[in-house]
């Protein structure tokens, strides 16, 4: 008799839960908890593959590598958002800001919800950011890396020079109590370093969890100089302490 292609489905779905249940199944295990055939399993097995859900290897499966990237990339970007939403919430009606290349950092345009926001930065990424409060937008110009939307090089520090704002957003490459905050980019070093410096009230450096303990190529700001770190509460609790016993204050986004 046909086997419906309900039951086949089912059964698909939950040998698909078994997998990413227990990460590695085996074919004989498969076999008889569903009351199947083998060679039923490996049709099933092999269906799946097919479309990208799980790898197969001889006796069993395994949770697809490909697919497990996406959903930890997904949960990181997940992370930044909630991070850029939380520093958009810090803003006051009229605040002039820095913002630097981060994509993390340019995310939170568009959870702005205060007035009259003024917002420069080197990130040319800006041009296509959603911007629904309207906050006016400066770009400091410069030489375009096209691969990144940065802008570097003396055009854009020389106008960097001529502006101070209130508030600074800035993101990182890494974020390690004994080095403090570093960039992948030497190119950006020096542009970061100012957009620290020419604050009246308060910086903020941008980091999910992934950064915290991180350390890349080139120091933008060492940690006697960091006020502000915001990040969320997947970040290593020693880490988190070691920042604060040096004064630092942490937020810690849900």
């Amino acid at each position: 008799m046909k086997v419906s292609r309900s039951i086949v489905n089912s059964r698909r779905e939950k040998i698909l839960e078994a997998v990413q249940s227990d990460g590695n199944v085996s074919v004989n295990d498969l076999a008889e908890r569903f009351q199947v055939s083998l060679l039923t399993v490996r049709r099933d097995l092999q269906y799946l593959e097919d479309h990208s859900l799980l790898e197969r290897f001889y006796g069993g499966a395994r949770v697809s590598t490909k697919l497990a990237g996406q959903n930890g990339q997904n949960t990181k970007s997940i992370r930044r958002e909630k991070i850029a939403r939380y520093a958009a919430g810090l803003l006051a009606d009229g605040d002039t800001i820095f913002i630097n290349t981060s994509s993390t950092a340019l995310s939170m345009v568009k959870y702005i919800t205060k007035k009259n926001i003024t917002i420069i930065t080197n990130n040319g990424n800006i041009i296509n950011t959603k911007n629904p409060s309207q906050a006016t937008v400066v770009l400091l110009g410069g030489e375009l890396r096209y691969k990144k939307g940065a802008m570097v090089g003396d055009f854009t520090m020389n106008n960097l020079m001529k502006v101070t704002v209130k508030k600074s957003f800035i993101g990182c490459g890494g974020l390690c109590p004994e080095t403090g905050m570093t960039t992948e980019l030497l190119n950006e070093v020096n542009l970061n370093q100012m957009m620290f410096e020419r604050v009246t009230k308060a910086s903020y450096i941008l980091a999910d969890s992934s950064k915290i303990g991180k350390r890349v190529s080139f120091v933008s700001c060492p940690t006697d100089r960091i006020e502000n770190i915001i990040t969320d509460k997947e970040a290593p609790a020693d880490i988190i302490n070691e920042f604060r016993e040096q004064g630092v204050l942490v937020h810690l986004v849900d």
